[in-house]
């Protein structure tokens, strides 16, 4: 067993946990700001967890299922809490910005995911770094920044495992693409 004592930009668990706090931000400024500027903003929070989720779904969630005990029920209460935040992040597409309605789902969909977040660290990531080495941690990392470079630019509900994200409309080939580059780099 490896201890996650020594942190690297690249590793897998610094990499998504750096994102959380960038997501965290990114809900604070949106929140405060008004008209093109929040749309701006919430552009960019809704690419920033696309990204992320694709690579915890493609990447974290898979190693976790594997390598954890009880994983499997670990992640399924992730993918559970993903699917929530997705569906409440679809409706918010068809929002005006400025309306009362959006700043409240907005408000309600920042609570969920820093709950999710904080699950995530404490019953998921914290225990892979006890478990895989820091090659391995490192390794996923890469693996992530090459699967979020692909990685599509809107959540999507329904779509949290590596199986339904290579079977999403549209996005098919592009998550074709992620798939490759995992497969790849592995």
């Amino acid at each position: 067993m490896a201890s996650h004592a020594l942190k690297s930009p690249s590793d897998v668990i610094d990499l998504l946990t750096d994102q959380h706090e960038q997501i965290k931000s990114l809900f604070t400024e949106t929140l405060v700001l008004t008209g093109d500027e929040r749309a701006r903003s919430f552009r960019d929070l809704r690419r920033l967890l696309a990204v992320h989720e694709t690579a915890e779904e493609e990447i974290v969630h898979p190693r976790a299922k594997q390598k954890l005990p009880g994983g499997e029920k670990v992640v399924d209460a992730r993918l559970e809490e993903e699917h929530e935040a997705k569906k409440l992040l679809a409706e918010l597409e068809s929002l005006d910005v400025d309306s009362k309605e959006f700043t409240t789902k907005l408000t309600k969909l920042r609570d969920a995911v820093i709950a999710h977040a904080e699950h995530e660290e404490a019953e998921e990531f914290a225990k892979l770094g006890t478990e895989l080495s820091q090659t391995e941690l490192q390794r996923m990392g890469e693996i992530a920044k090459l699967a979020e470079a692909v990685a599509p630019t809107r959540p999507h509900p329904g779509v949290e495992s590596p199986v339904a994200n290579l079977i999403v409309g549209p996005f098919a080939a592009m998550l074709d693409r992620v798939r490759d580059v995992i497969s790849s780099a592995r």
